[in-house]
C-alpha cells in the first residue's frame, strides 16, 4: 500500500490550468501518458487542482494508438477555452494521421494565439499548419531526416525538448516528462516538479540543452574516442559523404588504421559502415517523404539512381520503388 505522500506547499490558482490532448491516429502512448502523469501527480503532491486535462481528436468516438489501445474522446474538435493548452499528439505515421480538419482545426486555434505544443512526431502537424515557421522545434530522431527535407523554414534541433514563444515540441518518449517538468516548475516551482519527478521515480530531469539520442559509444558499444569521432562526421555528412583517407587523417591515423579499427569494433569496413548509414536514411525518407527515389538517392550521396538501386537492393532485399510502392500500400489499408 503506498503512503500518502508529503504535500508541497504551493498557491492555490482561482482555476486550474486544462491541457487538451488532441489524439491523432496511431498517437505514442508513453508520451501521451507521461504528460497525463506529470500532471495527475502534481495535483496530488500539491494537494490541490492545478491541472485539469481532457481527450480530444478528429472523431467522436475512439481513437487508436500505435499499441492498440483505444481511447474515447471527451469531446470532437471544436473551440476550446481561452486558457486552454493544446497538445498534438503524434507517432507512428504521422503523415497519414494528420487529416484536413486536425490542420484547420490547430491554425483556427494558433489564430486565437492559445500556447500549443506537440508531443513526439506532432511537430509534423504543427509545421504542416505552418506553425513552426522560423522557430526552433525537435521531433523523433527517426523523423529528423524527412522532417528537414520538407520544413526548410523550421529550425531543428535535436534537442529532447523544444519551447519557442508559444509553441512547444519533444522528442517522444519520455520527453514528455522533460518538457512537463519543466511547465510546472514554471507554474509552480521546482520543488513541486522535484517531488513529482521522485514520484515517477524519474532520477535525472533533462533540460532543453538535452539531446535526444544516446552517445555514439552507447549506441555502437565500443567506448573509442576516435571511432566515435569518425562515426559522427559520417552522421553529419550523408549527402557528401568523405573518403576514408580524409577521415582517417582528420582523426590522426592511416588509412590503414581506421580500416583495421572499425574490423576491430564494428566487424565491417569505414566504407560498408558508411553505407549502412546512407541507405538507413534514404529508407527514412521513401517511408516518410514524398520525395522521388532520385532526390532521395542524391540526398543520400548517390550521384546514379541506378547505384543507389543496386545498393538498396543488396543490402534490403528490395528496390526503392517497391519499398515506395509497399509503404502506400500499408498506409491505404
Amino acid at each position: 500500500m503506498k503512503s500518502e505522500a508529503t504535500k508541497i506547499q504551493v498557491s492555490a490558482p482561482k482555476t486550474a490550468k486544462r491541457f487538451v490532448f488532441v489524439l491523432v491516429d496511431n498517437f505514442t502512448l508513453l508520451s501521451f501518458a507521461s504528460a497525463v502523469e506529470c500532471l495527475r501527480i502534481a495535483n496530488r503532491m500539491s494537494g490541490h487542482e492545478l491541472y485539469q486535462w481532457a481527450v480530444t481528436g478528429d472523431t467522436e468516438d475512439t481513437v487508436t494508438c500505435s499499441a492498440g489501445a483505444r481511447f474515447h474522446v471527451d469531446f470532437p474538435l471544436g473551440e476550446l477555452g481561452r486558457d486552454d493548452i493544446p497538445m498534438i499528439c503524434g507517432g507512428m505515421d504521422v503523415q497519414a494521421a494528420t487529416t484536413k480538419r486536425i490542420l484547420n482545426w490547430v491554425r483556427r486555434e494558433a489564430r486565437r494565439g492559445v500556447r500549443m505544443g506537440g508531443l513526439c512526431t506532432a511537430a509534423y502537424v504543427l509545421a504542416r499548419a505552418g506553425l513552426l515557421d522560423g522557430k526552433r522545434a525537435t521531433i523523433h530522431w527517426e523523423n529528423h531526416d524527412s522532417f528537414l527535407e520538407e520544413f526548410e523554414e523550421v529550425e531543428l534541433t535535436k534537442s529532447v525538448f523544444v519551447v519557442d514563444g508559444n509553441r512547444m515540441t519533444t522528442a517522444g518518449g519520455t520527453s514528455s516528462i522533460d518538457l512537463m517538468l519543466k511547465l510546472i516548475a514554471d507554474d509552480h516551482g521546482e520543488k513541486l516538479a522535484n517531488a513529482v519527478a521522485d514520484q515517477l521515480i524519474y532520477s535525472s530531469i533533462r533540460t532543453d540543452q538535452d539531446t535526444q539520442r544516446l552517445s555514439v559509444p552507447t549506441r555502437i558499444g565500443v567506448r573509442h574516442p576516435k571511432l566515435s569521432q569518425v562515426i559522427q562526421m559520417m552522421e553529419g555528412n550523408i549527402e557528401e559523404p568523405i573518403s576514408p583517407s580524409i577521415l582517417a587523417k582528420d582523426v590522426g591515423m592511416s588509412t590503414r588504421q581506421l580500416e583495421r579499427l572499425f574490423r576491430r569494433y564494428l566487424s565491417r569496413s569505414p566504407k560498408r559502415y558508411y553505407m549502412e548509414l546512407r541507405l538507413q536514411k534514404a529508407r527514412n525518407l521513401l517511408m516518410q517523404t514524398d520525395m522521388t527515389v532520385i532526390n532521395v538517392a542524391l540526398a543520400c550521396g548517390f550521384a546514379s539512381p541506378s547505384h543507389f538501386s543496386k545498393c538498396y537492393r543488396a543490402h534490403y532485399n528490395t528496390t526503392p520503388y517497391r519499398e515506395r510502392g509497399a509503404q502506400a500500400s500499408r498506409l491505404s489499408v
